[in-house]
């Protein structure tokens, strides 16, 4: 009988390659047909759980999997309605994203999400006149237009909208019309709200508020920290905000 040579009784058998080429297509697969918009955090933890916890060793006896099935079930029906709360405002990022490339390429627009809800920034310096609450509608109707449209979009029905003016931290002119930063930064967030309630938006669906330079979102020591500072803030609020 032949001598094993040193080192054959570690070689895997040959349909052990086969298997493993078989997993990580099927893995390949999963990844591509994942989409992130339909998982919760909680199926987040529930998965690096899994993976923590679920190696070799904890495959016999299928308690691992048993414990994971159940709970993932249980996480699932809880989760329903923020699920597709989630999956709804993921699908409105995506088309705001859309609507307004051109102006995001450009600084004009961002668009954010945050604990307040879905955020379209408009730019202060884009779309008012210096040191005023009067919008320059030659330079942005059509936008302004695009936007009316997107908020009063059947996707958005139902949804509560907010309006937050907000300036740099230099002091306004006192010869001017403004006593303050609050002043100016609550009448910008005016001046958008009439012009879009002009389109026919329901006045009743919004909320407006001026923060002045309390909320600043870039540093007030240069130039292009103010300008970005000088903003407001279209928020399409999560139900926790209402």
């Amino acid at each position: 009988m032949a001598k094993k040579k040193k080192g054959d009784e570690l070689k895997p058998p040959d349909w052990l390659t086969t298997y493993s080429d078989m997993i990580t297509l099927c893995l390949c697969f999963f990844v591509i047909m994942f989409n992130p918009d339909d998982v919760t955090q909680g199926q987040l933890d529930a998965i690096s759980t899994s993976m923590r916890q679920g190696g070799i060793g904890a495959m016999p006896g299928g308690n691992t999997l048993s414990a994971g099935r159940a709970a993932d079930l249980g996480n699932t029906i809880q989760s329903l309605p923020s699920m597709e709360r989630g999956r709804v405002m993921g699908t409105a990022m995506r088309r705001a994203v859309s609507v307004f490339s051109p102006e995001i390429q450009t600084n004009k627009i961002k668009v954010t999400h945050d604990e307040r809800g879905l955020v379209i920034t408009l730019a202060g310096d884009a779309f008012f006149y210096p040191a005023s609450a009067r919008i320059n509608i030659e330079a942005t109707r059509e936008i302004l237009l695009r936007l009316g449209t997107y908020l009063d979009s059947r996707e958005l029905a139902g949804r509560k909208f907010r309006i937050e003016g907000h300036t740099d931290a230099v002091d306004v002119d006192p010869n001017g019309p403004w006593e303050d930063n609050w002043q100016l930064s609550v009448e910008r967030s005016r001046a958008v709200l009439r012009y879009l309630t002009a389109l026919g938006i329901n006045e009743n669906k919004f909320q407006i508020a001026g923060f002045a330079a309390t909320v600043p979102v870039s540093t007030n020591e240069t130039e292009e920290g103010r300008a970005n500072n000088r903003r407001v803030d279209v928020i399409i609020l999560d139900e926790g905000h209402l």
